[in-house]
């Protein structure tokens, strides 16, 4: 006779077919969704290659209009994630998407710098909301264990977004220029832009706001999940038991939104700048490479990101640890960006930047599973649209503190300096917070057997 340690209970069993089922529906439409969002949030970077003169954009100027899509999300990032908590995910998500598509798309008629300012501002706007609201629906369907490694696949659109966008938009800018009498340039914000109106069409219908609407469920399924997922919530509820009021006060809140800060400012800073870096080898090196070719080799450190957040996600799962793991990775970028500057050669240049890809992207999936470990509920939906928004701030300062201290030096040495200095900085903070906050307001009940 078999030991029920020998036989797997059928919990489990049900539990990870599940999990695999509810994750082949979900996380490849909402990796697409990112795909598209951060295409259009970061296709400035490379539009810049040839808008610049036209719009007569000098470093700074870029840089703050990079950075303007920061100031209305910020500023309506939470009210947007409470309203996608109250209304369900499907209907806000497809507002979302169809708003910020008809944004970027204009992008492409603006006739002057005001007119970029003003449309970054309302991209912002509109996107507001939109990834800490695919955060928080990842909460609403996969148990605390399996989200480091389910986020992490969903967050493989940001590499790929990058690896695959920068040949796209290169191509665009120097095999397309002049068609329709339009700029390269305008072209790359018209096609990259249109794609989130019809997606979010799609969304409307695709989407499920909760386990318990799931259709394509069975009955076992659908009760499974939506009892396994209730049971999650009401332990960390009791646990933790914290307020909205709370979750956008705490200092511990605050604390984690400076750790996304820092790996987020070396995010943007790598998305916005890095197609210049390259572009700089000819005059670094005497090396000569085509619009084209500047976007594959731009698109390489991607590529890389995108293994390492897959492995070091399902490792950070398998061991069940966020702490280190997004302190590692953070660490790794902080010490290789700077490293970056004095190297000889471009290939040595270009290994130097895939590792701090690496780090980048490896520390963004196993941090994002720290909130939701003492957040539930409305406190989620507030302290995680709260960390990143004060986070995206890095997008703001990251792009204009770079193209401000470039036009003041000659160089981009000391912005690329600081980019390590406050991925060090995250590193630190996460390490002195710790996995969850000490103490909590009752005993968690009993899990439920599996």
């Amino acid at each position: 006779m078999m030991s029920a340690a020998q036989t797997p209970p059928v919990d489990d069993e049900l539990g990870r077919r599940v999990t695999r089922k509810v994750a082949l529906r979900l996380v490849p439409f909402m990796g697409l969704l990112y795909f598209v969002n951060y295409l259009d949030r970061t296709n400035i970077g490379f539009a810049r290659l040839t808008m610049s003169d036209d719009l007569k954009l000098t470093a700074t100027m870029f840089g703050l209009a990079s950075g303007l899509f920061f100031i209305g999300y910020l500023i309506f990032e939470v009210p947007s994630n409470l309203l996608l908590h109250r209304i369900g995910a499907r209907r806000w998500i497809a507002r979302i998407l169809v708003s910020w598509g008809i944004v970027a798309a204009a992008m492409s008629f603006v006739p002057n710098v005001g007119w970029l300012y003003a449309l970054r501002v309302l991209l912002g706007i509109a996107e507001a909301g939109f990834f800490p609201g695919m955060i928080l629906f990842l909460t609403y369907w996969f148990p605390r264990r399996e989200r480091a490694r389910v986020t992490g696949l969903f967050l493989i659109a940001i590499p790929l977004s990058s690896a695959l966008g920068s040949p796209i938009s290169g191509a665009i800018l120097e095999y397309a220029d002049g068609l329709f009498g339009m700029a390269g340039w305008r072209l790359t914000f018209l096609l990259e832009g249109l794609p989130a109106v019809i997606l979010g069409v799609i969304c409307w219908f695709y989407l499920t706001d909760r386990p318990s609407e799931a259709r394509w469920l069975t009955e076992q399924e659908r009760g499974w999940l939506t009892a396994e997922m209730a049971a999650e919530a009401d332990q960390t509820s009791h646990q933790y038991g914290w307020s909205l009021r709370r979750s956008l006060t705490s200092p511990r809140v605050l604390a984690l939104s400076f750790v996304y800060f820092g790996v987020v400012y070396g995010l943007y800073a790598l998305g916005f700048f890095l197609p210049g870096i390259v572009e700089g080898f000819s005059k670094r090196f005497g090396t000569s490479f085509s619009l084209f070719q500047t976007g594959m080799i731009t698109g390489i450190p991607y590529l890389v990101g995108v293994v390492a957040m897959v492995l070091w996600s399902r490792h950070s799962d398998a061991k069940n640890e966020r702490v280190w793991h997004t302190a590692g990775a953070a660490l790794l970028g902080a010490v290789t960006i700077p490293v970056a500057l004095y190297l000889q050669s471009p290939f040595a240049v270009m290994v130097a930047v895939a590792l701090t890809a690496i780090g980048i992207f490896a520390a963004l999936p196993v941090f994002w599973p720290l909130p939701s470990v003492f957040l539930t509920g409305t406190a989620a939906a507030g302290g995680i649209a709260l960390i990143n928004s004060l986070g995206n701030l890095a997008g703001f300062v990251a792009p204009y503190v770079t193209g401000a201290l470039t036009d003041a030096t000659g160089s981009e040495n000391a912005a690329l300096w600081l980019v390590g200095v406050m991925m060090l900085g995250s590193a630190i903070t996460v390490v002195a917070l710790g996995a969850a906050p000490k103490g909590s307001v009752g005993t968690p009940p009993p899990t439920r057997a599996r």
